[in-house]
C-alpha cells in the first residue's frame, strides 16, 4: 500500500506548516491563551483565508470536499505548534454533524459561517456520570407545537465559552442509558434560558460547563431522525478520535525533537548528555512510540471512511490505545529528559505532556478503548 502523500497533499502539509511556523511560537501562543476566550481569533481568519476550516466540506457546501488524511495532516500540524484555536470543537464536530446528518437547509444556514471563520461550534455531550458513554444522556427534549424545549445540564463542553452554536445532544423518549430515543440539536449560543460557566484546561484550551434551561428551538433545530441520533453521534465522534490521533503525534513528534535539541545542548561532566548511551537509548524508546502511534493514526484515518460502524468502531479504539500509551510514555520521558526544567510553566515540553494527557482522556482513555476492542474480539 502507498503510504505517501499525493502533490496536493504534499502542498496542504507545506502550507498549513508555513502557516503556523510564522504564528504560532511559543511565546505567541501564551499571547493568543490571553484573549478573550482563550484563542486567537486572526490566526482563526488566516486559517480560513487558506480554506483549512472549509477543507472537510464538499465542494457543493463551498468546501474542497477533501478526505480523512487532509484532515490528518491538518490535525499533526496543529498538534506541533500547541494550537489553541476551535478547529477539532468547529470544524470536527460541528461541521462533522452537518456533514453526515444535516439536511440541506442546515447545510445552507451554518456551513458558510465555519467556512469563513465568522461561526464557531461547541458538541455539549457530556453529563455528570455519563463518563465516555456517548448513550448515557438524561438531558430532555420535549415538543412544543413545531417545535422543542430543551432541558438539562452539560458539562466540559469544548470551546464552550465563546460559541456561536452549540450542539446538544437530548433524550427525546426513553430512560437515561437507552440507545434509542436520542436527538441532535443546534441550538444558538445566545438563546434564552442557557447560562455557561467557562474555564481553561489543565492544557491550556477554555472548556465550559452549560445548563439549558426551557431553551426553545424550532422543528429546523433537529439534525436528522431526532429519535435515533447515536449512530450519527458515534460516527462523528470517531471522527474527532481519528483527528486527536493525528494531533497526538504531531505533539508527539514535536515533543521527541525538542527533547533530542535538548540532549545535543545540555551539558554535564563537560559534555553534552546526549553523549550518554543510556539516554541516547530512551530517545530511541521515544522515535519507536512515535513511529507505532503515527502507523495506527493512519491506520485510523483510513478506518474512519469505513461504512460498516463495527469496523471503523473497533479500528478507531485501537488506534487511541496504541496513541494513548505512546502519548504516556513520550510525555514521561520528555519531560524526565528535560530533568528539573521540565516540570517549569516557562518550558514548553511540560506544556505538550498536559495536551496529549488531556487528549488521552478525550472521547474515551486508554482502558476504555482497550475494552472496546477486547468486547469485539480483536482488531483482526
Amino acid at each position: 500500500m502507498d503510504f505517501d502523500l499525493s502533490e496536493e497533499q504534499r502542498l496542504l502539509k507545506e502550507s498549513v506548516d508555513g502557516l503556523l511556523t510564522d504564528s504560532y511560537d511559543f511565546d505567541q501562543r501564551k499571547k493568543y491563551m490571553a484573549e478573550k476566550g482563550g484563542w486567537s481569533k486572526t490566526l482563526w481568519g488566516k486559517l480560513a483565508e487558506q480554506g483549512l476550516l472549509g477543507l472537510p466540506f464538499s465542494e457543493d457546501d463551498g468546501g474542497f470536499g477533501a478526505g480523512g488524511v487532509e484532515t490528518m495532516i491538518v490535525m499533526e500540524a496543529l498538534g506541533k505548534a500547541l494550537v489553541l484555536e476551535p478547529y477539532l470543537a468547529t470544524v470536527i464536530l460541528g461541521g462533522g454533524f452537518l456533514r453526515h446528518g444535516g439536511s440541506a437547509e442546515q447545510k445552507a444556514a451554518y456551513i458558510p459561517g465555519i467556512i469563513d471563520g465568522s461561526k464557531t461550534f461547541a458538541f455539549a455531550q457530556l453529563e455528570k456520570n455519563s463518563r465516555y458513554d456517548l448513550g448515557d444522556v438524561s438531558t430532555t427534549a420535549k415538543r412544543k407545537g413545531d417545535g422543542w424545549v430543551i432541558d438539562g445540564e452539560k458539562f466540559v463542553v469544548l470551546n464552550g465559552e465563546s460559541a456561536d452554536v452549540l450542539v446538544v445532544t437530548a433524550r427525546t423518549k426513553g430512560g437515561q442509558r437507552d440507545s434509542s430515543g436520542i436527538g441532535v440539536f443546534l441550538v444558538p449560543g445566545n438563546a434564552k434560558g442557557i447560562a455557561r460557566k467557562g474555564y481553561p484546561t489543565q492544557d491550556g484550551l477554555h472548556a465550559a460547563d452549560i445548563t439549558l434551561t426551557g431553551v426553545e428551538v424550532g422543528s429546523d433545530a433537529a439534525i436528522g431522525d431526532p429519535e435515533n441520533g447515536l449512530p450519527l453521534i458515534e460516527r462523528v465522534v470517531d471522527e474527532a478520535r481519528c483527528a486527536l490521533c493525528a494531533e497526538a503525534v504531531g505533539a508527539m513528534d514535536e515533543s521527541l525533537k525538542s527533547t533530542v535539541e535538548y540532549l545535543k545542548t545540555r551539558k554535564q561532566f563537560g559534555v553534552a548528555i546526549g553523549s550518554f548511551q543510556t539516554l541516547q537509548h530512551r530517545a530511541a524508546d521515544m522515535f519507536v512510540a512515535v513511529e507505532q502511534a503515527r502507523s495506527m493514526s493512519m491506520f485510523a484515518t483510513m478506518a474512519s471512511e469505513f461504512d460498516n460502524a463495527r469496523e471503523r468502531a473497533t479500528a478507531v479504539a485501537a488506534a487511541k490505545v496504541q496513541i494513548g500509551k505512546s502519548a504516556k510514555f513520550v510525555g514521561q520521558q520528555s519531560i524526565q529528559l528535560h530533568g528539573g526544567i521540565g516540570m517549569t510553566q516557562e518550558a514548553k515540553i511540560g506544556h505538550y505532556f498536559k495536551r496529549l494527557t488531556m487528549i488521552e482522556n478525550t472521547f474515551g482513555d486508554t482502558d476504555y478503548h482497550l475494552r472496546r476492542v477486547t468486547d469485539a474480539g480483536g482488531l483482526v
